[in-house]
């Protein structure tokens, strides 16, 4: 039968639509790294059934959308290695290689500057991407680190491993700068927290041994301001109206909050939920709302989080979750909270309106870090 002039349009359009690429933005998925079991669990977002294990280098940590949410980068610490998931392929694809002991990174807003803490160089590492990937000799070998041994997973034998790291610093440390694109910004001692401002003109850098946030310009690559907050700065936050720069403080069982646009502490937020010690609560993890009004802390060995309202700076709520909540992530529309247990192996999921836990998920040995692709 001759097709009408109709059905070869409707054809030639469904061949055009077919050949178009796939990729799986919003689905839906929970991405959760494990430091001991050396892998990324992928959780159902509706049944919170495990989909898939992701292998990596050693030690896998921070995680972090690229610009389109096509790819996850994971900074795998003792792997010396920043690796590269495919989201709709739930597969490692490559790799950024050569760099020391990689905790935490910020991307710029367009994605193509990743913004690295180089603990044992005391730096800040900027790193193009671009560059990056045109100048390398090669892609790297993708071979991914055995888990742990059983019963690797304490916090006394963390402190223990990271205390060696230090110790061993010297004998391991490599040139960061011979790496393609990268270029580095002398900080105090052991960097750990970054955040780049949304204009991408500044990156806020925390020094866990000076006590102290660097400002530094991303343009000229110099210091501008060094602000001292309380005891082992780790994790930051910026109030969607960019007023507000949150800084939790591990050991001084608190957040301190720094205007941005005069580089000033103005203000300290203490934590104890009942029948707690003040040195067991550790703040790491801060998450903030989107309408910026209510700040969620993980609370570390205190095994809450606390709910903050942001205008009052009022500690609103403590919500009991597992042992050692480390860090905290919300859903799309702020329904759902996410804290990430790092020594109860587990996620707890909390009600945001209720503020109740509806669920507690078992996930791998030591999770750190959890997104959400919706």
């Amino acid at each position: 039968m001759r097709k009408t002039l109709s059905h070869r349009v409707f054809l030639a359009s469904l061949l055009s639509a077919c050949t178009l690429p796939v990729y799986a933005k919003g689905t839906g998925y929970l991405f959760i790294s494990s430091e001991k079991d050396n892998n990324i669990t992928v959780l159902d977002g509706k049944t919170y059934e495990v989909v898939k294990r992701i292998g990596t280098e050693a030690r896998p940590r921070h995680l972090q959308f690229n610009a389109d949410k096509t790819q996850i980068y994971a900074a795998a610490g003792d792997g010396n290695a920043i690796d590269v998931i495919d989201v709709a392929k739930l597969e490692l694809v490559d790799r950024i290689g050569e760099i020391d002991d990689p905790e935490l990174f910020d991307l710029s807003a367009d994605g193509k500057t990743m913004y690295i803490s180089l603990e044992e160089d005391g730096a800040l590492g900027i790193l193009n991407l671009d560059e990056y990937f045109a100048k390398r000799e090669g892609k790297p070998d993708l071979k991914v680190a055995e888990a742990a041994p059983e019963g690797d997973s304490s916090e006394a034998e963390d402190d223990a491993a990271d205390n060696a790291e230090e110790d061993d610093s010297s004998s391991k440390k490599k040139e960061d700068d011979a790496l393609p694109g990268m270029t580095t910004v002398e900080v105090g001692e052991e960097p750990e927290g970054i955040l780049v401002s949304p204009d991408g003109k500044t990156a806020y850098v925390t020094s866990e041994v000076a006590n102290t946030v660097h400002v530094v310009d991303t343009a000229s690559k110099e210091i501008k301001a060094n602000i001292v907050v309380g005891n082992r700065p780790r994790r930051f936050a910026l109030t969607p109206d960019q007023k507000e720069l949150w800084v939790s403080n591990e050991l001084s069982g608190s957040v301190s909050i720094i205007d941005p646009a005069t580089h000033k502490l103005t203000e300290t937020i203490n934590f104890l939920p009942p029948s707690f010690r003040s040195e067991d609560v550790t703040p790491v993890g801060i998450t903030l709302s989107k309408d910026g009004k209510t700040a969620v802390v993980a609370l570390g060995r205190a095994n809450h989080v606390a709910f903050v309202d942001v205008p009052s700076r009022k500690v609103t709520d403590y919500v009991l979750v597992g042992k050692r909540a480390w860090n905290t992530t919300l859903n799309k529309d702020d329904s759902l909270l996410f804290v990430v247990n790092g020594l109860s192996d587990d996620i707890s999921i909390i009600d945001m309106k209720s503020r109740k836990v509806l669920k507690s998920v078992p996930i791998a040995r030591v999770p750190h870090t959890v997104l959400v692709d919706d």
